[in-house]
């Protein structure tokens, strides 16, 4: 990987999560509301509905940046020889680049995820006083729960989006005759985004009630087959999918913002 291309995957990764991030913001929040164990309106309902935004801020640019470096250069390292090289072996690459890629940016992700959720189900607390709360209540540790469940969500995610995604524009750009314009490859990475977001709904669910529970509680533990246990026993199927309808807009619309800002950036750059 040259270094003009990874200053390009590094600007337009962190352009194109910025951009998400800060725009679909309010959905975020009504999601995180609806999956929290106190329920909707407990939880804050439609108010303060930009709570925990500067937590998402500082952290979308970094966040997004590390996942694309790390996925164009492991697409690249694989593409460059051996068996992962082949056509028909391009799933396979794009999978193993893109769950790569969310280990190494959940570094930075799940603790601006832990301080933004705990303040958008706290609307009556600043992103300043939910994290000075959690480093005196948890320490640093606190910062990182639901690192593994986090994992657990972004990687089954990937695996179904990136390759999906990749697929649609190869599937396109064939029968257009030529390479797709960043519209067509935000429309594929809409669609890829929609269906991806629906089936990790649960985890999802998971990944909120870890974060949000009180410290020393069980869902505290992070035992994620424990937590979905306890949403099906008390909510039934509705509970799982709970949040289901502004996670998937938010990454349908997200996946047309950032993967075609992303397209367009890089572009541009290259």
């Amino acid at each position: 990987m040259e270094r003009r291309e990874f200053v390009a995957s590094l600007v337009a990764g962190g352009c194109a999560g910025m951009c998400v991030d800060l725009t679909l913001f309010p959905l975020d929040t009504i999601k995180t509301r609806l999956q929290s164990q106190q329920g909707f309106y407990k939880a804050g309902g439609f108010r303060g509905i930009y709570a925990g935004v500067p937590s998402a801020a500082v952290g979308s640019f970094p966040n997004a940046a590390a996942f694309f470096v790390t996925y164009d250069y492991t697409k690249s390292l694989l593409g460059a020889g051996g068996a992962l090289a082949a056509p028909h072996a391009a799933p396979v690459t794009h999978m193993l680049a893109a769950s790569l890629g969310e280990i190494v940016a959940c570094l930075i992700r799940v603790p601006t995820e832990v301080v933004k959720q705990r303040t958008q189900a706290t609307p009556s607390s600043t992103t300043y006083q939910t994290l000075l709360a959690t480093l005196r209540e948890e320490g640093v540790r606190g910062l990182y729960r639901g690192y593994r469940s986090t994992v657990l969500r972004e990687i089954p995610f990937s695996l179904v989006q990136f390759p999906l995604w990749e697929y649609l524009k190869t599937l396109w750009s064939r029968r257009q005759g030529h390479t797709l314009y960043s519209w067509q490859a935000a429309v594929c990475g809409a669609f890829a985004g929609a269906v991806a977001a629906f089936v990790t709904t649960p985890l999802d669910v998971a990944k909120t009630r870890i974060m949000l529970a009180k410290a020393g509680s069980t869902a505290a533990s992070g035992n994620i087959p424990l937590v979905l246990y306890d949403v099906w026993k008390n909510r039934g199927l509705t509970g799982l999918f709970a949040g289901s309808v502004p996670r998937i807009t938010f990454i349908s619309v997200g996946g047309f913002i950032f993967l075609g800002a992303y397209e367009k950036v890089r572009r541009t750059m290259l």
